[in-house]
């Protein structure tokens, strides 16, 4: 059995718009697209994101932007 209190929370479409400074519409459009990757969950399929591929998405933005120069 998995120990529980290894799982990190997830966070929501309003935490992620929260952290990377954007509307939570352009979140929604981001998971929709591919570029940041979702979990649904729940009848809803409410959108959850895992720290691991915000940070990920964070660091490939940074990437792709210091190539532009």
């Amino acid at each position: 059995m998995a120990n529980e209190s290894n799982i990190d929370p997830m966070l929501t479409t309003s935490d992620v718009a929260r952290l990377l400074n954007v509307h939570i519409n352009t979140v929604r459009r981001w998971s929709n697209q591919g570029v940041i990757k979702a979990y649904r969950i729940g009848s809803r399929g409410d959108r959850r994101f895992r720290h691991e591929d915000v940070s990920s998405f964070l660091l490939e933005q940074n990437n792709h932007n210091s190539n532009k120069g």
